[in-house]
């Protein structure tokens, strides 16, 4: 298990790189925002005692010049670590002043986190309230709406899904019109997509779609605390992509994984808001000081909670 106590660690990590991406929102220059946020979140993550390997991160190495996978990081120590960041989550949400804009991590013991290539993953997160065999990645779309319909005791057209809006998902926009479901499409940021369903109050009963492998295996490990459903299939587009994940050990390239298989143990979630979004506030300057919040997840201590913290603006 992670100790309790690195937690705090965690959250100054996301903490600060909200705050070093901060003077860049609505100045229309994503780069040099995802840019400030990640030179923070690496520095910061070097200055604990572990040994950490990134294993999802900014890209491959030829990609990245930082936070790429497989980069070693942190001053020493016992503790080996998995780490995934998406350093700015969001970065048209930042550059343009947007709701939604987020810094990210998860941590968990060494072989804990799964090492997702940098490709698509069809996803289906689920609320808690709906047991675990009645949606599937397989069912189809229907079934799964039925399903979960008659499981929360809901009338379908009282059902919210949350997807991407993008061409990819025409069918299927269609279909949940055809069926009178609620729809919530967003834009970007599909980390946070899929964390609505693990509140009743967001008011979203199932996220769906194709969206970042990476950003999939970050957003189960909070679903993963919070005891909602999570499933993912990777999508290959090329044979580039193919070769890349074979490389990092996928053999079926068609496997349906599980959350169990995403996230094998304890683990510690972070989501500061660099701007306002469902989830959390953005960074706010109140008294010469930063305010931040953060989501914070810690799977053994059945920890969920928000964090605000304050951190003096230095002149």
């Amino acid at each position: 298990m992670l100790d309790k106590s690195l937690v705090a660690d965690i959250v100054n990590i996301t903490s600060k790189a909200a705050i070093s991406c901060y003077k860049y929102i609505g100045k229309n220059n994503k780069e040099m925002a995802d840019k400030a946020a990640t030179d923070s979140m690496r520095s910061e993550i070097n200055k604990l005692n572990i040994n950490g390997i990134v294993v999802i991160g900014e890209g491959e190495l030829d990609d990245a010049p930082m936070l790429y996978i497989g980069e070693k990081l942190g001053a020493g120590g016992d503790l080996e670590l998995d780490i995934a960041v998406d350093p700015l989550e969001g970065t048209n949400f930042a550059a343009k002043n947007l709701p939604g804009a987020l810094s990210v991590i998860s941590i968990a013991k060494k072989g804990d986190l799964f090492n997702a290539p940098e490709t698509y993953m069809d996803k289906l997160a689920v609320s808690s309230k709906v047991p675990f065999e009645a949606t599937d990645l397989d069912f189809p779309l229907e079934k799964n709406i039925s399903n979960l319909a008659d499981a929360m005791n809901k009338d379908i057209k009282d059902v919210t899904v949350c997807l991407l809006d993008r061409p990819r998902h025409k069918e299927i926009i269609n279909k949940l019109k055809a069926m009178n479901v609620k729809m919530k499409l967003i834009s970007d940021g599909d980390i946070s997509g899929a964390l609505l369903v693990t509140n009743k109050k967001y008011n979203v009963d199932m996220f769906l779609g194709i969206g970042g492998g990476p950003e999939g295996v970050l957003a189960a490990s909070a679903i993963d605390t919070l005891g909602c459903k999570f499933q993912g299939r990777f999508l290959f587009k090329n044979e580039e992509d193919i070769s890349r994940a074979r490389k990092m050990g996928i053999r079926d390239l068609n496997k349906k994984y599980e959350l169990k298989e995403i996230i094998k143990g304890d683990s510690i979630f972070c989501a500061t808001g660099i701007t306002k979004s469902e989830l959390v506030n953005g960074v706010d300057i109140k008294d010469n000081k930063y305010i931040t919040e953060t989501l914070v997840t810690h799977k053994s201590s059945n920890m969920s909670k928000t964090v605000i913290t304050e951190d003096t603006i230095k002149t």
